[in-house]
């Protein structure tokens, strides 16, 4: 100890204050450069999902219903009952209230109901779950593809809920399906500007007054697999955020596919040949759909891939292109190994299925996007949300973990977004699945499947 004083007061006393001054410097240049990442994080601090009223919900028998109100030719009936068997919905998906009147009611007025139970409801749950106010929201994102009234759905909200005058309210509209992510993408370059923020992201679908009552077999099959859901997202940039937020969004990627003539018609809101309004699909959209998610893989890969699986896919590359060796099978790189949790759109049995063989995925990786489509049908672009929370309510989301979202919509475009778990989600009452997570996963094959071919006469194609 005397050494080590004797030490110490060796040297010069305006060398200890440099090195003291030089240390405080340090330590304050390291807390600003922490605090510098943590406001640039964006955080998903809460998020919640509509579940409509029971008396909503829509199986085969009311489908089958519905659809006669509009008195489809016998043709019409029987394809869309065959798309309706097969598509993967379950007995418990929810229509709009327009669906269960004596009438087919397409008003305004019902279009504004069923935006406004969608939004009340998700909205009233997300803010009793985070303990925010809607006093406290900076930013507001609506995102409704084919609903856009005058005042805008933004504009309703912020009255609703007497949200400040300041408030930068933004409403998305005609972005299909992918919209989400699209909505994800904007949050996160607007809290690039806008410090210290909270940004709530709104997102639904309107079937009432998108309902086709025609006879047009690829306008027909929207009916067959769309249906009521919504979600609404918190997002944060607030460094106070980082102990209690769910997820961070790590990156962002949006394909665009446009000026492809075949992908941009491949879904269109048009007129049929009565002059009917309704969304065609077309015969090109899974085709579509995998050059979109190819381009979109491609700026994304490298910056989640591991430099092994980067480097292996190169050299698979360019042994075909370059030494032309055609009996080489293109190498598809393992995304489980940048992944662990993987969102696919559930837009349909189809899509799930194409995409899941592609990404050489398991039936554990698909099972939130088919069991998210069997209970609620294809939301738009709420889907998503709705596999996440089931992911949550079945405890698969450990910290540290990776999460892909894989989006898919009209234009046609590919959006993706990759999360990380910031911490493990506790059980919740305000989880959407909450009631019926005991019954997941299920057998998705339509009950009433045997008796409508019957009906019908539907002939099975041979495998």
């Amino acid at each position: 100890m005397e050494g080590a004083s004797s030490l110490l007061s060796s040297i010069p006393t305006s060398a200890l204050e440099l090195g003291v001054a030089v240390m405080s410097v340090l330590a304050v240049g390291i807390v600003w450069h922490i605090q510098r990442q943590r406001s640039s994080c964006v955080y998903l601090v809460a998020f919640s999902c509509y579940k409509p009223p029971e008396d909503r919900k829509m199986n085969t028998e009311i489908s089958e219903y519905v659809i006669c109100k509009s008195d489809p030719m016998p043709e019409s009936l029987k394809f869309v009952v065959n798309v309706h068997i097969k598509s993967g919905l379950g007995q418990e998906t929810y229509a709009p209230n327009s669906f269960f009147q004596g009438d087919i009611v397409s008003s305004m007025d019902e279009g504004w109901l069923e935006m406004q139970e969608a939004f009340v409801s998700t909205l009233d749950r997300l803010f009793t779950d985070s303990g925010i106010r809607p006093c406290d929201v900076d930013i507001l994102i609506i995102n409704v593809c084919c609903f856009a009234p005058a005042p805008s759905l933004s504009a309703w909200i912020v009255n609703h809920y007497g949200m400040r005058e300041d408030i930068k309210s933004f409403n998305i509209s005609g972005m299909g399906c992918s919209a989400g992510i699209i909505g994800v993408d904007m949050v996160k370059d607007l809290l690039k500007v806008h410090k210290n923020c909270y940004a709530l992201l709104v997102s639904s679908e309107n079937l009432t007054m998108n309902r086709y009552v025609g006879n047009d077999k690829p306008m027909m099959m929207s009916n067959c697999l769309f249906r009521v859901g919504g979600s609404a997202l918190l997002i944060s940039n607030k460094p106070s955020d980082a102990g209690r937020a769910k997820m961070k969004l790590l990156h962002s990627v949006r394909t665009h596919l446009a000026q492809n003539d075949e992908a941009y018609n491949s879904i269109v809101q048009r007129e049929d040949d009565e002059n009917i309004m309704g969304v065609s699909l077309s015969t090109y959209l899974i085709e579509a759909a995998g050059i979109a998610l190819k381009n979109n893989i491609t700026t994304l890969a490298p910056k989640v891939l591991p430099f092994s699986e980067q480097l292996y896919f190169v050299y698979n590359m360019l042994c075909i292109k370059l030494l032309k060796m055609k009996d080489l099978k293109p190498y598809v790189p393992n995304f489980k190994l940048a992944f662990e949790h993987f969102c696919i759109h559930p837009g349909g049995r189809a899509v799930i299925n194409g995409i899941g063989k592609s990404l050489r995925l398991t039936d554990y990786d698909t099972e939130p996007a088919h069991m998210t489509l069997h209970r609620f049908g294809n939301t738009s672009s709420s889907g998503l949300w709705y596999e996440v929370a089931y992911m949550e309510a079945k405890g698969r989301m450990k910290k540290g973990d990776r999460l892909w979202q894989i989006a898919l919509g009209s234009g046609f475009k590919c959006n993706t977004a990759v999360w990380e778990v910031l911490r493990e989600p506790k059980p919740s009452d305000y989880n959407v699945w909450s009631d019926c997570i005991n019954a997941y996963p299920c057998n998705t094959r339509n009950p009433f499947e045997q008796e409508y071919k019957q009906r019908f006469q539907i002939v099975s194609k041979p495998k």
